[in-house]
């Protein structure tokens, strides 16, 4: 057990090697504004890389800003609450810094998870969008109903590859199960389109490290 006062003295600084300073200063940067800074200093530099597609810092940064444009535009503002289920995909990581852009609380669900667990999500954190991939748009517009979710954007895995694998996954991705045709529906929206007509809007949400960023539900595993 340590001994009382132990901490206070902090007898690791004994360790140190020398130059080592016994604290760093940091600056209180939210999310946004990291990748705002990682636009500005490394443009060119990849942000993500999906199955060989590369998107760079400069275009992942338009793209966060042309989805916070659309956000604002389907009448998202600061605390609301916009849920994503997707897998790990360029749109996912895109719509999370969208979301904290514009100062809105991030759900990030589990794709695997049924239709009781997902509408309990929905309706607990009182989610009035989703953003979701096509293979589970058709089932995600029938359960709408049961939820506060008005509007559905939707994505497919297959939207953001190289060209060669992209014209693959057109042919192959319905036959493997990876991709689905969805059929259209009121409030229902194709991401790639939405960021296509949609100008970007750079500007950030007055934000404090006090603001609720996400909702973080958890099976305990």
């Amino acid at each position: 057990m340590t001994a009382p006062g132990e901490y206070a003295r902090k007898i690791w600084l004994g360790s140190y090697e020398k130059g080592i300073q016994p604290s760093v200063n940091f600056n209180e940067t939210l999310i946004p504004h990291n990748l705002e800074r990682s636009a500005r200093d490394f443009p060119d530099n990849p942000a993500l890389i999906f199955q060989g597609f590369k998107l760079s810092y400069r275009d992942f940064h338009e793209m966060v800003a042309r989805f916070a444009a659309a956000l604002k535009k389907f009448g998202i503002k600061k605390n609301d609450s916009v849920a994503i289920l997707l897998p790990n995909c360029i749109p996912c990581v895109a719509a999370y810094y969208a979301v904290l852009k514009i100062g809105a609380v991030v759900v990030l669900n589990n794709p695997l998870y049924s239709d009781r667990e997902l509408v309990h999500q929905f309706t607990d954190s009182n989610a009035v969008l989703l953003v979701t991939i096509d293979l589970l748009a058709d089932r995600m517009v029938k359960l709408r109903k049961q939820t506060s979710i008005k509007t559905i954007i939707y994505t497919s895995l297959g939207d953001y590859l190289p060209f060669g694998k992209r014209m693959l996954f057109k042919v192959a991705g319905p036959w493997k199960g990876l991709s689905k045709k969805v059929s259209p529906a009121p409030d229902l929206y194709r991401f790639r389109d939405i960021i296509s007509t949609a100008s970007p809007d750079y500007s950030t949400a007055d934000l404090s490290f006090d603001d609720i960023a996400m909702y973080q539900y958890t099976g305990g595993t």
